[in-house]
């Protein structure tokens, strides 16, 4: 499935504060915590507890979140659908790294080890 500019311009404007208590959802309806959620988000990103509750009080869209985000350099070994599509086959670099993020979150609600889902670091 191929994601057009519309759909990856969608996904840049989104703001990560409304997605974020999604996730918390998710993963605790599933028996994880809002912590080990962080520890994904911190793995992926390197953002901490702190900087992650500053960017859902400020708001900021997907392409500001990661365009501070230093990514994890394993971020690459994410492999699999996610919404429909294959997260390493992804064109647009911002779509794939908030596929990323989704696809960890669903990793972690689906019960994963975290050692998996870290991808062994």
């Amino acid at each position: 499935m191929k994601s057009t500019a519309a759909h990856d311009e969608k996904i840049a404007r989104m703001s990560f504060a409304s997605v974020y208590p999604h996730y918390v959802t998710k993963v605790e309806k599933k028996g994880r915590t809002k912590a080990e959620l962080h520890e994904v988000i911190q793995w992926l990103t390197s953002f901490d507890d702190a900087k992650i509750q500053e960017l859902i009080d400020q708001k900021v869209s997907f392409e500001n979140f990661f365009q501070q985000a230093t990514m994890n350099p394993n971020a690459y070994r994410i492999t699999g659908l996610i919404c429909g599509y294959r997260v390493e086959e992804i064109e647009n670099p911002l779509t794939q790294q908030v596929r990323y993020l989704d696809k960890l979150v669903d990793e972690l609600a689906k019960g994963k080890k975290m050692e998996k889902i870290l991808r062994g670091s």
